[in-house]
């Protein structure tokens, strides 16, 4: 077996692990309030076909259009039928696929850097974790490095079609969150250094044609997505009008706000309660290492020091910017953490290659062996154990597992309701703690909100309510006589009340006594 065949064997294990730790068990966790409020536009248009842009709320469309696909095949379009498997498919199946596009960085990266690379992606807790999370940011980092590998790769080739598919990538990216422009502002700072420190060789100017192509595929692609396929042309203005509204967020980050190593402190070294030790700090050494070679003489090796050093670049900038930016969540830090586990296979590869001595070689493999094994079971703790537990650090305010219980509790109470699914719910609480409740209860037709009881009418006839704790304080709202109470956690310190009507109770309890 030659070395490329192993190669490309290699990256077939590391897809298959990919696949595995992404796809499997993806209904286990319950949804984040902002999955559900995805998944709840989205289904506007799967349904209706319809879709507007919002500058305000739910950043780009591109989730939405990339996900049409998957419900297809599963459950055409019907919302009702979209189950939480097919829509988180969707950032697991673009999970996959950046770990497929490390392969364009050939020329760039030495072989074993991106295979070390690849291992990374596939199996780092925070990267699985969040390929398993209906929201933007996969699909945002596999756009980031689709422009990486594309571009390399028309500095490579010069041709036409990598230029074209440089500007798609940004069009899609701009189409996901409105953050790219940190991306965007890294990576060119980034190539503007690397090239200053380039000592030998000439710019070589891009034809008219293939800055053309980019720029049309660009805005082309873009463009399609924000209109609605040209059915809502404001959207493209919206688009740049809501970065004004994304600035004021992260001006004011309300209780979003953390201190600049929130990151960084979150990757090497986390620790809750009487819970386990999460660190990724195997990774982030691995990285600081890649990026101290990149600025060794002769240490490239098969790489190419101008890429390595615009990664690099990229690293620090990206990182440096999110970390200074007092708005936070976890999942904010994925953009830099791809250019982290880039250079942390840089670092992989050159500490193993640095010493051709037997003995040597087989001290880093192991140590390597052992970090990988580590992070591995990290990644299935953490996606398969504490999936929905506030000692993992990338939960974050999430849906407790309890919150299951009350859906499938008002499951079992419309099997005894005479209009089942019809049944009347009226919902009472505040716009936040509503959520996911309008994704669980979608497949029932009479359901309404409000945020005051006075607001929701008469109660004492209606079969199922829902209200959060502050609700049922109120005066007015009086249903001991009529109701039935339960209490259900729906995220940490967060609890919801289920009034059930006496006598729907008393068929509900009927059911359970008989043999």
């Amino acid at each position: 077996m030659n070395k490329k065949t192993a190669y490309y064997g290699l990256f077939l294990l590391i897809i298959g692990a990919a696949l595995l730790m992404r796809l499997v068990q993806l209904d286990l966790r319950p949804l984040h309030h902002d999955e559900a409020n995805q998944a709840v536009k989205f289904g506007e248009l799967l349904e209706r076909g319809e879709y507007r842009y919002d500058p305000i709320e739910h950043h780009g469309p591109s989730l939405y259009y990339c996900s049409l696909p998957f419900a297809w095949i599963s459950s055409g379009t019907s919302f009702t039928a979209l189950s939480e498997k097919t829509i988180r498919m969707v950032p697991a199946v673009f999970g996959v696929g950046i770990i497929l596009l490390l392969l364009l960085l050939k020329e760039g990266f030495s072989r074993s850097a991106i295979a070390f690379a690849g291992i990374f992606a596939a199996i780092s807790p925070v990267m699985v974790f969040y390929s398993r999370f209906y929201i933007q940011e996969t699909l945002l980092v596999f756009f980031l490095l689709g422009i990486i590998a594309s571009a390399w790769r028309y500095h490579v080739k010069r041709k036409w079609g990598w230029a074209a598919a440089t500007g798609f990538f940004c069009g899609m990216m701009y189409a996901t969150k409105e953050t790219c422009i940190i991306a965007f502002g890294a990576l060119g700072l980034a190539l503007l250094l690397a090239r200053l420190m380039e000592k030998e060789g000439k710019f070589e100017k891009p034809r008219l044609s293939h800055v053309l192509a980019l720029l049309g595929s660009g805005l082309f692609s873009s463009f399609l997505l924000f209109s609605s396929f040209f059915k809502n042309p404001q959207g493209i203005l919206d688009s740049v009008l809501s970065f004004q509204s994304y600035f004021n967020k992260a001006g004011d980050p309300g209780f979003h706000v953390y201190p600049w190593h929130y990151y960084l402190k979150m990757l090497s070294f986390s620790q809750f309660e009487n819970g386990p030790i999460w660190t990724e700090a195997f990774i982030l050494l691995l990285a600081l290492i890649g990026c101290v070679a990149v600025f060794l003489p002769r240490a490239q090796g098969e790489a190419n020091p101008l890429f390595l050093r615009f990664i690099c670049f990229f690293t620090l900038l990206s990182t440096a910017v999110y970390s200074l930016i007092p708005y936070k969540t976890p999942w904010n830090m994925l953009p830099f953490y791809l250019g982290i586990l880039l250079m942390a296979g840089n670092g992989a590869a050159f500490i193993l290659k640095a010493n051709k001595t037997l003995l040597y070689r087989a001290a880093v493999c192991l140590v390597l062996c052992i970090g990988i094994f580590h992070l591995l079971i990290q990644s299935h703790r953490a996606n398969f154990r504490y999936q929905a537990d506030v000692r993992n650090p990338y939960v974050y305010a999430h849906t407790s597992m309890d919150f299951l219980n009350l859906i499938e509790r008002i499951n079992d109470l419309a099997r005894h309701h005479p209009e089942e699914k019809n049944m009347l719910i009226k919902v009472i609480t505040t716009p936040e703690e509503a959520w996911p409740l309008p994704w669980y209860l979608r497949g029932f037709s009479r359901v309404g909100y409000w945020q005051a009881s006075g607001e929701a009418g008469e109660l004492q006839s209606v079969p199922v309510i829902i209200a959060s704790i502050d609700k049922i304080k109120k005066p007015g709202f009086d249903l001991q006589d009529s109701h039935q109470t339960e209490f259900y956690g729906l995220r940490p310190e967060v609890l919801l009340a289920l009034h059930i009507r006496k006598d729907l109770w008393e068929r509900f309890l009927e059911s359970r006594r008989r043999p």
